[in-house]
């Protein structure tokens, strides 16, 4: 017997379009997500299905993990995009944030699913030993690639008070914090969604 199919938390791409236009990198985080995560259209679906119908969007907590070093130098963690189970299409990209898919078993016993998800994703794919205080940056879409026309990612900052976190998956490789301006010199080797993050939040 096949294992049950992961379903995931997606919303109508009807209902940020009534919102406004969400494209690039948008800071007004409340304006969609509140409406978002309050509708009646807010809903589970096959994973395989959603991958590829734009018609709807896959809401992805993206978090970055700031550090600012005693000489007040802002890092980031960043990894390399291996080879497990995650999104093949992203594969050798270097990439500043941590998260992935909302699953339908995040809402049992009545969770919030979004917040459950997004703290068990942290904690499959880091270990996180530091203290930290947390705020959403903005959203992200990114339709110029067949991964960006389904997502919507949602850009959560961690400001950590030390750099204590480690990778906890072979998927995410050469795990460790990088300075932000070296990020910015080497921005072509990262994929899209950090390349905005960065140029957003740290231009």
């Amino acid at each position: 017997m096949s294992a049950k199919e992961e379903h995931i938390l997606v919303i109508p791409a009807s209902v940020i379009d009534a919102i406004g236009d969400l494209n690039g990198f948008e800071p007004d985080v409340d304006r969609f997500l509140q409406p978002i995560l309050a509708s009646d259209a807010l809903a589970f679906h096959p994973r395989s299905q959603m991958e590829t119908d734009p018609s709807f969007k896959q809401l992805i907590p993206y978090v970055l993990l700031e550090w600012t070093d005693g000489d007040g130098v802002v890092h980031l963690f960043t990894y390399t995009r291996g080879g497990g189970s995650g999104e093949k299409r992203l594969h050798a990209k270097r990439s500043v944030g941590i998260g992935g898919h909302i699953s339908e078993e995040d809402a049992a016993g009545g969770a919030d699913p979004y917040a459950t998800g997004m703290q068990r994703e942290l904690a499959e794919e880091i270990q996180l030993a530091s203290d930290y205080t947390e705020s959403k940056a903005g959203l992200i879409y990114d339709p110029s690639n067949d991964v960006g026309k389904v997502h919507v990612g949602v850009v959560h900052r961690f400001v950590l008070k030390s750099p204590e976190v480690k990778s906890n998956e072979a998927d995410l490789a050469d795990g460790g914090f990088v300075a932000v301006e070296t990020l910015k010199a080497e921005r072509d080797g990262l994929e899209t969604w950090s390349q905005l993050a960065i140029d957003a939040i740290y231009g």
